[in-house]
């Protein structure tokens, strides 16, 4: 990357934009100590488009925003909303410029109702009190204006996480938002609910509203959007209409080299695994009253077995029963043939299992921690806190596995809550790793992440099981369970309907097998 005083390199952005830009960020330069997050970005958002930030985790899109909602203030560089130079302080200074976002962790209270969360802060009054029968009847109008019929009286935790995100971007039109920015919305969603929100996205946009919208889902930014901007290291790369950009092109640009060939993933995951002997772990009968019905489940060293189903199908459920982070009521689990009791997951660890949660915040890695605490802390777990991990010991296992897992920035002294969400699920990986695991348990180990860190994690795990590591794998993606696993569970309604062999099946067949509750040939 380039110094402020060096010429920024020449890219593909076009000069002529076909209507007046309603964002126009110019040069924008953002440090950090010791890194050059922003190096003269330049981006511009035009009103009635949907217009993709694409990158690699790390490559500036969340600082590009948080530059633009007020969270961060620029070193260099110009914003402009509307045509008047902007400076932004804070995010109410964002929002009364017309700009509102909506995370991908909904930043709502559950415990309101539905009209409470769209109206918070902007309540009718009467009195000096909050008229209720208004801000809930505003609050359908606004919902109403989105075609979303949902009475704004019910509780906001009785609805799905689809409709919470609708009622989010409800809540961020009630300032009449002239830019509305949607980081990641889709991550929690299934198919019908994305088409949902996607349907409300073309209401906006037709409505004149600038949609800035950043996902990992390539299949999705192709179907939603009008224009990508493309950003990486810091550093913009181009802008495009969606059509003129073909998607092995996009990858290529996010990550600097072209995308190698994943057919070899598939060939080490078709590979043939010797289930002669005792299975590294055995399940029967696990479940729990409400939760799971009772399975059964095998898996054996140098195996990938991948869990396959829908959301709330039961595949957490039955992982978090294995490895003792629920605990199961009915079922017994053995490990090389001995029955032992998973009551936490510290009993897990002792019997060389480790589990990596789907929560990747809230379970996972400790945002205040460092890397290298970050990485040591499963094997501290295991010792004990009366033995500490040795300097010297500490330093050797963290520089191991921050090169072997391509961690960026390769700093052991970097804070973990500053790094992308790929780099943190690096960092949780390598903690499990670290600990020298027989079984690992990945849940949804690639969810919200870029291209190339997801490549990155699906070759370790291809790379792990080969050597012997027993593996299972979690994955909305049914394309990526199949590439890495050699047998797969099948779950459906919390309970499991069957396992299919990876290498006798295909997608279509996967799906055929779990739409039908395992009924007829997966092939």
């Amino acid at each position: 990357m380039t110094a402020d005083t060096d010429v920024p390199p020449i890219v593909d952005v076009p000069l002529t934009p076909d209507v007046p830009p309603i964002v126009e960020m110019r040069g924008i330069t953002i440090r950090f100590p010791g890194v050059l997050a922003l190096d003269h970005v330049d981006f511009v958002l035009r009103p009635g488009e949907v217009h993709s930030l694409m990158g690699e985790n790390g490559a500036g899109k969340s600082t590009l925003i948080k530059a633009l909602t007020g969270v961060y203030q620029v070193d260099s560089g110009s914003i402009t909303v509307a045509g008047s130079p902007r400076t932004f302080t804070s995010t109410a200074d964002a929002q009364a410029a017309g700009i509102s976002t909506v995370y991908q962790e909904v930043n709502l209270c559950t415990n309101l109702t539905v009209g409470e969360n769209v109206m918070l802060g902007h309540e009718p009054r009467r009195g000096g009190a909050i008229d209720w029968r208004a801000t809930h009847a505003e609050a359908a109008r606004h919902l109403q204006s989105l075609r979303l019929s949902i009475d704004p009286r019910s509780l906001l935790s009785t609805h799905s996480i689809a409709v919470q995100q609708l009622v989010a971007i409800s809540r961020a039109m009630v300032t009449e938002a002239k830019v509305l920015i949607l980081d990641e919305p889709t991550s929690s969603l299934d198919r019908d609910e994305v088409d949902q929100l996607f349907a409300v996205i073309r209401e906006l946009r037709a409505a004149g509203v600038a949609i800035l919208f950043v996902s990992h889902f390539l299949d999705q930014v192709y179907e939603i959007s009008d224009r990508i901007t493309v950003l990486r290291n810091g550093s913009l790369v181009g802008e495009h209409p969606i059509a003129e950009l073909p998607r092995d092109a996009l990858v290529t640009k996010m990550i600097g080299r072209a995308l190698d060939d994943l057919d070899a993933l598939s060939r080490t995951a078709h590979r043939t695994v010797d289930r002669s002997g005792e299975p590294l772990l055995r399940a029967e009968g696990v479940g729990k009253r409400g939760v799971l019905e009772p399975a059964d489940l095998e898996i054996y060293p140098g195996e990938v077995v991948g869990l396959a189903g829908l959301l709330g199908s039961g595949r957490t459920e039955l992982v978090r029963l294995l490895c003792g982070a629920d605990r199961a009521d009915a079922g017994q689990v053995a490990v090389h043939g001995t029955p032992v009791k998973m009551t936490s997951p510290r009993h897990a660890i002792d019997h060389r299992i480790a589990f990596s949660s789907e929560d990747r915040r809230g379970e996972g890695v400790v945002a205040d921690l460092t890397v290298a605490e970050n990485i040591v802390l499963g094997i501290q777990a295991r010792r004990g806190w009366a033995r500490p991990i040795r300097k010297s010991e500490q330093d050797a296992i963290v520089a191991e596995y921050v090169e072997a897992l391509g961690v960026r920035p390769a700093n052991p002294d970097a804070v973990v809550g500053n790094l992308s969400g790929g780099n943190q699920q690096k960092v949780l990986l390598a903690r499990w790793l670290a600990t020298s695991p027989e079984l690992i348990i990945l849940d949804e180990p690639t969810r919200g992440i870029d291209v190339g860190a997801k490549a990155d994690i699906q070759r370790k795990v291809a790379e792990l099981s080969a050597q012997g590591l027993a593996v299972i794998f979690i994955s909305s993606e049914l394309e990526e369970v199949l590439r890495l696993a050699q047998r797969i569970a099948v779950l459906r309604d919390r309970r499991k309907i069957g396992e299919v062999d990876s290498s006798e099946t295909d997608l279509d067949g996967l799906i055929d097998y779990l739409a039908n509750e395992g009924k007829g040939s997966a092939a």
